[in-house]
């Protein structure tokens, strides 16, 4: 058992590091060739900050553990809108905008009934077994090209904005950093995977439980860590963004990809799961809208985190 964890611990480590030295690389490469920092920042750094849950979620999918595939995901979303949110109004009030509040959050709903749906075959009638499939898999890559079009004609309205903040690094160390970056995702993957499984197997308990608790929270941990800087930092109202990015990220595109690679079979995640994802969505969305000012305050925050706690503590009394 001590040795898993070690290689989870170890695998966690390289997933981050990699993560950041890659996106480090890559942005200031793309500086290199005149490309502004407001695309750099939609695109290269939002992946930065999914790439963990990204490598898990393929790599589980290819070893064929689809039960950590989806649980990394599901239990990422949720982490990110209950704690990290909650944690981030506990240090200081989230306002939200308009915009955030009329399309953005109801995006995040929509992902989280997107999931709910593609999941629900034996319920539809479309199935034998509850599975997204391959077919599902595409159409969620389609949302996510539609979210990236839409992100962009957003940043084009707001050009004036603050732009990504970029390291300028000569050539060789942003390709350095790139190779480097890649081959510590890849490797720290499966690292953690393996770690992650044999931690499950070891403790008795499905992969479902490991991947919506332990590695959810792991691989969340690059956008815990942004929002609560920019919260100490007072600037709270990143965190918002950085959470429904982060979200949408995860279902259209890692949870998407991860479909098309090899249909992935809920096992063990089951519809309390998914309609705890669509709940935590909701109460993002309406303790946003309660006040007249839309804020998220620090009563909020705290029954946020409580919610979260009562969730993993059913998953833990469950097994």
């Amino acid at each position: 058992m001590i040795i898993h964890v070690i290689l989870l611990l170890v695998g966690l480590f390289l997933i981050l590091s990699g993560a950041n030295f890659l996106t480090d690389g890559a942005a200031a490469l793309a500086k290199r060739f005149n490309i502004s920092s407001l695309v750099i920042g939609l695109t290269i750094v939002a992946f930065g900050t999914s790439a963990p849950e990204l490598t898990v979620s393929v790599v589980s999918a290819i070893n064929g553990s689809a039960e950590l595939a989806i649980g990394n995901v599901v239990g990422s979303n949720i982490f990110n809108i209950l704690m990290i949110v909650g944690v981030t109004a506990v240090v200081a009030p989230i306002r939200i905008t308009r915009g955030t509040l009329t399309k953005e959050i109801p995006l995040a709903i929509l992902s989280s009934v997107v999931v709910l749906i593609c999941a629900n075959d034996l319920f539809l009638g479309t199935g034998t077994e509850n599975v997204i499939n391959r077919a599902d898999g595409l159409l969620m890559l389609c949302f996510f090209l539609i979210f990236l079009g839409y992100t962009f004609a957003i940043a084009h309205n707001h050009s004036d904005g603050e732009s990504a903040e970029i390291k300028t690094l000569p050539v060789w160390r942003c390709v350095v950093y790139i190779v480097g970056g890649l081959a510590a995702l890849i490797f720290g993957g499966r690292l953690f995977v393996d770690g992650s499984s044999e931690i499950a197997r070891s403790l008795g308990v499905g992969e479902s439980i490991i991947g919506l608790t332990l590695v959810a929270m792991g691989t969340s941990l690059p956008e815990l860590a942004t929002s609560v800087v920019a919260a100490l930092k007072k600037n709270p109202e990143i965190a918002i963004g950085n959470v429904i990015g982060s979200n949408l990220f995860n279902v259209f595109f890692v949870l998407g990809a991860s479909a098309t690679i090899s249909p992935l079979p809920l096992g063990g995640i089951t519809n309390f799961d998914l309609l705890y994802l669509l709940g935590a969505s909701l109460l993002m969305f309406f303790v946003g809208k309660y006040h007249k000012v839309r804020m998220i305050t620090r009563t909020e925050g705290i029954v946020m985190i409580a919610t979260y706690v009562v969730y993993t503590g059913y998953l833990i009394y469950q097994l």
